[in-house]
């Protein structure tokens, strides 16, 4: 017969295990779950950052090249001023991301209106589904056009206001209102013949889009209008847009000469264009004026041509047409986040 010895410890050591209450023991097993579970939460994290393509890892500059915000700091002004109301949003899809951060959800939808990625790239640079990236891109498309386009750009800047800042390029139109001028964006060719008749320009020889834009003497985009097609004049989209609802008695509107518009605007307001070639010379006060304007003009064209550094805005498929309305208007909202056209305070002196 073999008999087992216990020793007094081991005697005491299962004595007290086995007086352990239930309880208590549901207790630690519970925080030793919750503990696990952080630190495969923190793995995770550093996993993500280490083999996701995340804004948080990226400089100014890659931040400008990808987003067309001048630095880091804006773009972070940016997502500050959307996570304000980040409990109010509404996915697309019907369903949040949770995968990708909301800076990283913001930096997608940057990323498709600047570069135009497609959606598959964008999902491979992140590691998630196409549909992902879709719900991301539709929903922060309409959430920056209600906050930075909605909410920012909707009201055209008094004369007073202008006066404050104007630079002194404008010193000869002192009640200037705004700088008029239209720009385009290609879009594919319609299947309907009447669509391509509607959208076709003889001018430029293809099918388009035309958009009436107006800059304040300052720089500042404080006016673009929904898209019209390409057939239509520059006159009929001023009278069909609604600019003029804006303007008052003594304000002066600056455009170029495909602007013919003195006799459609309320009464009291002006327009100034460059003059006509008479007689096969200007005179000395018409070649001034000419210079004066041209001047002033300059700056809606370069704000234009900013909006075209939007790679999205270079050629509408049938997909975009829908969206096309808010998805320019919200790259008009972005060029006003870029550093100015004009510097101000310097004598009109403008840079890039």
């Amino acid at each position: 017969m073999s008999i087992s010895a216990t020793t007094p410890a081991e005697s005491s050591e299962a004595q007290d295990e086995s007086t352990t209450p239930p309880t208590e023991q549901i207790i630690l097993e519970a925080e030793l779950h919750l503990a696990k579970q952080e630190l495969s939460s923190q793995q995770n994290t550093i996993q993500y950052q280490k083999t996701h393509h995340s804004v948080s890892m990226m400089t100014s500059e890659v931040i400008r090249i990808e987003t067309g915000l001048p630095t880091k700091e804006i773009f972070t002004i940016v997502v500050d001023y959307v996570a304000k109301y980040r409990d109010s949003i509404s996915y697309y899809c019907g369903w949040k991301v949770e995968s990708i951060t909301f800076e990283d959800q913001i930096f997608i939808a940057l990323m498709k209106l600047r570069q135009n990625y497609t959606n598959l790239h964008l999902a491979q640079l992140f590691s998630c589904s196409v549909g992902t990236i879709s719900n991301i891109v539709i929903t922060f498309g309409h959430v920056f056009n209600r906050l930075l386009f909605d909410d920012l750009m909707r009201a055209i800047s008094s004369r007073n206001k202008n006066k404050l800042c104007s630079p002194s390029s404008f010193s000869e139109f002192s009640s200037c209102r705004i700088i008029i001028d239209c720009t385009d964006i290609e879009v594919a060719t319609p299947s309907l013949m009447s669509q391509q008749n509607f959208t076709y320009s003889s001018h430029r020889g293809m099918n388009l889009f035309k958009v009436l834009t107006g800059l304040a003497p300052n720089g500042v985009l404080t006016y673009i209008c929904d898209l019209y097609p390409g057939s239509i004049s520059d006159k009929e989209i001023v009278q069909q847009s609604g600019l003029l609802n804006h303007f008052v008695p003594g304000d002066l509107i600056l455009a170029d000469k495909g602007f013919l518009i003195q006799d459609i605007v309320p009464r009291g307001v002006s327009v100034n264009i460059p003059p006509f070639l008479e007689h096969g010379k200007f005179t000395e006060s018409e070649a001034k004026l000419t210079k004066s304007i041209a001047r002033c003009c300059i700056h809606v064209e370069r704000a234009n041509a900013r909006l075209k550094d939007f790679k999205i805005l270079r050629f509408v498929p049938p997909y975009l047409r829908s969206h096309m309305n808010k998805v320019f208007q919200l790259c008009g909202a972005i060029v006003n986040l870029q550093f100015p056209l004009i510097k101000e305070g310097c004598a009109g002196t403008d840079y890039d």
